[in-house]
């Protein structure tokens, strides 16, 4: 088993930097997801480490040993990718020895490795198939099996799961889970699926435009995101975002975002008196503005007038999109909701629970 390391790594594609001085070492054992919108540079970063692009420039590490001019075949990682990549003319466990046999590893050591790996995926019944015989689900489980008959000391996996239903999606979240629990090896993990994230990672690294933007515990993101970008991205649906201003009324600090004014608690206000006067964005998730009728109880609330816009019943919840003066946003209420479209109403925000943001820099004012 093995760390990684990035060091000061850049990739540069002529004027572009796709990778812009990523800084993150990944503990032994660890379960780290690389996340960000398409085109932030993960799967570039994930490539570095596998040694499918030159890095331009830093230093990458695989336990002790930098691997920059280290051949891939040599670095004891397997890689699985969106892509099963399978020979379609071969069996599945031919499939799975491929890389085995290529390395000229012996029969019966074949022949272990790949019956030990279906087993643990469940997939040994299927062994003597044609990958057009599996499904989508099964073809993902014969290419992780074909990772982990490698034995290596890191699994990358490049949004394995894009290609797969939302019901499967989900089920093949929870095997890889249980996959990293049972083999205790290194995982870096690419999505762009913050659920996905917040559901497998131990550790969560967000990218975007080449840079690392934060990288915590899944809980620590959501509830401490260091930046706009950050806050906005982790949770769904997204944070709430209000342009204002802090100001001080009748000498308590409160929030002015135009179209409604909301008072900060005074227990809650000692970190932003510093900021009076300046301009903020104001950000507060939907599960923390509730229907005036159904507000948990020992919470500090500010009442904000509202229009229904739209309304999603999903169940266990309602989503409501709602609109006040210029701003638009959305709350995620309790499902007893009467509320209806084109109601006039008011909502609660939970000002224990709300970011305040720096107007110019985006960094969270703590």
């Amino acid at each position: 088993m093995a760390s990684v390391t990035y060091e000061n790594v850049y990739k540069r594609f002529g004027d572009m930097v796709a990778v812009d001085n990523l800084n993150i070492h990944v503990d032994d054992k660890e379960f780290l997801v690389l996340v960000g919108p398409s085109g932030c540079g993960k799967t570039t970063a994930l490539r570095l480490l596998a040694g499918l692009e030159e890095i331009s420039s830093g230093a990458i590490k695989i336990a002790d040993r930098v691997v920059n001019d280290v051949a891939p075949k040599d670095r004891d990682i397997a890689m699985v990718f969106q892509s099963y990549a399978l020979y379609p003319h071969l069996s599945i466990y031919d499939n799975m020895a491929f890389g085995l046999k290529l390395r000229k590893t012996p029969k019966e050591e074949i022949k272990r490795r790949v019956t030990e790996a279906a087993e643990v995926l469940g997939i040994q019944d299927l062994l003597t198939r044609k990958p057009r015989q599996l499904s989508g689900g099964q073809r993902q489980r014969v290419a992780v099996g074909r990772a982990i008959v490698r034995e290596p000391k890191v699994f990358l996996f490049d949004e394995p799961l894009s290609n797969l239903d939302a019901k499967l999606r989900v089920q093949m979240r929870a095997e890889i889970s249980k996959l990293h629990q049972r083999l205790q090896t290194t995982f870096i993990y690419v999505t762009h699926d913050q659920t996905e994230a917040m559901t497998m990672a131990t550790r969560i690294a967000v990218i975007n435009k080449g840079k690392l933007q934060q990288i915590d515990t899944p809980q620590n993101l959501y509830d401490h995101p260091g930046n706009l970008f950050v806050a906005g991205f982790i949770g769904s649906p997204a944070m709430n975002f209000f342009p204002g201003k802090l100001r001080k009324d009748n000498g308590r600090l409160v929030v002015d975002a135009g179209d409604f004014v909301v008072p900060i608690p005074e227990k809650k206000a000692g970190p932003y008196k510093a900021h009076a006067d300046k301009n903020i964005t104001f950000g507060i998730r939907p599960e923390n503005i509730h229907d005036e009728n159904f507000v948990p109880l020992n919470i500090d609330v500010e009442k904000v007038a509202v229009k229904v816009d739209v309304t999603e019943l999903m169940g266990n919840e309602i989503f409501l999109y709602l609109i006040s003066g210029k701003n638009t946003f959305v709350a995620r209420v309790d499902p007893r909701s009467s509320l209806r479209v084109g109601q006039q109403a008011h909502v609660m925000f939970d000002m224990d629970n709300f970011h305040i943001f720096d107007a110019e820099t985006e960094e969270t004012i703590r």
